[in-house]
């Protein structure tokens, strides 16, 4: 483990998600347990039923997929936490992939499970129509840089659609996000300048773009509705790739999201300057530790996804 603040703690966003996630948890630790029974009635029905053998199509839908994802993390994340005992001073920052930045701000004390809960929830619902209104994708350009990615996105806009750069994951992984046909020209464009990959997501909402402003709107009310408190870790913001600590500005930063890109190539490189040297992603499925590696690989990451990877952690890391 490193010294004292010296590691991260980070959270996967949407697509980490499959049905079974969490039935491990749900059956070993009452802590998660009541992570799931609290999700339940957060959200008016039987989330962890949905997480544990609910269809794909169920568990795929966004509005579902949110509040699941966080659920999950954040049961994990409850049994994880008291384990540590006094080595959770080691954490410097929290952190989280787009939606994940939900689970870490409740992961951090700035928001209540079932707030948070409920928070992506509404998300999940305003972004979902937001889609219908703009119907529109994303897609993932491998191989070119960032520059060229944001020239191509440009280039692909028309009156027919218009396209932007949505996540900046790792140096040579970029995401692009917006209409269907700006997003054929793109991909087509990234395939001219020999991408190594240009390919469609299984998304069919153009996430952190313009064409969320609707959901961004719906949003800001649930927030103000909501209490956040400072966090007992900052949490760096995938808007401005910088640590945040006041309730303010953190809400701030949930309202921008929906409609900039992620920025968690420069979250990651913040983290590590303020000398980070490890990282825990907590999620369903380990998939910022893969970007992590590919940003910095001085990091040394941990995954905890799941009871056996939990329990193999806590070995290595004796409390």
């Amino acid at each position: 483990m490193p010294d004292r603040g010296c590691l991260a703690l980070v959270f996967p966003g949407q697509g980490c998600q499959f049905v079974g996630m969490g039935a491990d948890l749900y059956d070993h630790y009452p802590e998660a347990r009541s992570v799931y029974e609290e999700a339940d009635d957060a959200v008016g029905y039987l989330l962890s039923k949905l997480c544990f053998e609910g269809s794909e199509a169920e568990l795929n839908d966004t509005a579902n997929t949110q509040p699941a994802v966080v659920a999950t993390s954040l049961a994990l994340w409850a049994v994880l936490q008291p384990r540590l005992n006094e080595k959770i001073e080691n954490i410097g920052f929290a952190a989280g992939h787009s939606l994940g930045e939900f689970s870490a701000l409740a992961a951090a004390g700035a928001l209540s499970t079932a707030d948070a809960i409920r928070l992506v929830r509404r998300r999940g619902q305003a972004m979902r129509q937001a889609g219908e209104e703009h119907p529109g994708g994303m897609a993932v350009i491998i191989g070119l840089s960032d520059e060229q990615v944001r020239e191509i996105a440009a280039l692909a806009c028309a009156d027919d659609g218009h396209c932007w750069v949505a996540n900046y994951n790792s140096p040579g992984q970029i995401v692009i996000a917006g209409a269907t046909t700006a997003l054929e020209r793109a991909m087509a464009l990234a395939k001219e300048r020999r991408a190594k990959r240009a390919l469609p997501l299984a998304v069919s909402v153009a996430c952190h773009t313009a064409y969320m402003q609707g959901a961004a709107d719906q949003l800001n009310a649930a927030l103000e509705d909501t209490t956040f408190q400072q966090p007992w870790a900052p949490i760096v913001s995938n808007v401005t790739s910088r640590a945040l600590w006041e309730p303010g500005d953190i809400k701030e930063a949930l309202l921008r999201q929906l409609t900039s890109p992620v920025r968690w190539v420069e979250s990651v490189q913040y983290m590590a300057g303020h000398g980070i040297t490890g990282a825990i992603e907590v999620g369903p499925k380990p998939v910022l530790s893969g970007l992590m590696r590919r940003i910095d690989g001085a990091i040394a990451i941990s995954e905890v996804t799941s009871v056996e990877t939990l329990e193999t952690f806590l070995v290595a890391e004796p409390a």
